[in-house]
């Protein structure tokens, strides 16, 4: 049994009522029930929410929600928590759970099925999905002692760049995960760890207005 795990809390900090905010359409919220209906492989769409709009929005669009406790549902809870809850109530345990995040909407179609594949084809127990980064990075240490992760003596062209010098994002859209892995480590990622690559226009994350509308501009873009 495989299901898709969306964890979607009523407070919203950076983006109020964010989850259902409209993008491109429809609530934001609904892109990701859409994409996991839109699965071959999926069993059941869970939406884990404490918030009553977000629960009458996300069964409209044919998800199954979970009522997570308040005290799940504040800045501080981890989504591993809203997990553990939703497995603590299930009669039947996925076998495998993929993890969507509504804040991560842009995924290319037909890839969830395709992720699916390679998670259990690899034998892996996670998978998460990545896109390259063309950024040159640095660390930084104290007030003056600066690390540069490339060398800036020699710097290469963004274009030149070998695929063994790439850095590649984690875009947040993904993660899949044995049952089994998680009840033992906690974690949706660890032990053998798969990814799917997408292009760099997937790495978008919605945590803030200006990202909601680049976001948005990237969705009608790719889907014109």
């Amino acid at each position: 049994m495989k299901i898709a795990f969306i964890p979607a809390r009523g407070g919203s900090k950076g983006i109020s009522q964010k989850n259902i905010k409209e993008f491109a359409g429809k609530p934001l919220i609904v892109h990701s029930i859409d994409y996991a209906l839109d699965s071959q492989l999926i069993n059941e769409v869970v939406v884990s929410t404490d918030d009553s709009l977000i629960s009458k929005i996300s069964t409209d669009a044919g998800g199954i929600v979970i009522n997570r406790p308040a005290e799940l549902a504040t800045d501080t809870a981890t989504t591993e928590s809203a997990i553990e809850h939703y497995l603590s109530l299930s009669k039947t345990k996925p076998d495998i759970i993929v993890l969507l995040q509504s804040t991560s909407p842009l995924r290319p179609k037909g890839s969830l099925d395709n992720a699916l594949d390679h998670f259990e084809k690899g034998g892996y127990d996670s998978l998460l999905s990545v896109c390259p980064t063309h950024r040159f990075y640095w660390r930084i240490k104290g007030d003056e002692t600066t690390y540069a992760e490339y060398n800036y003596l020699n710097r290469p062209r963004r274009q030149d760049m070998k695929i063994e010098d790439r850095h590649y994002v984690e875009n947040g859209s993904i993660y899949i995960f044995s049952r089994e892995h998680f009840e033992k480590t906690g974690n949706r990622l660890g032990g053998k760890i798969g990814y799917v690559q997408w292009p760099e226009e997937y790495s978008v994350e919605i945590d803030s207005p200006l990202d909601f509308k680049f976001a948005e501009l990237i969705y009608n873009d790719l889907n014109s």
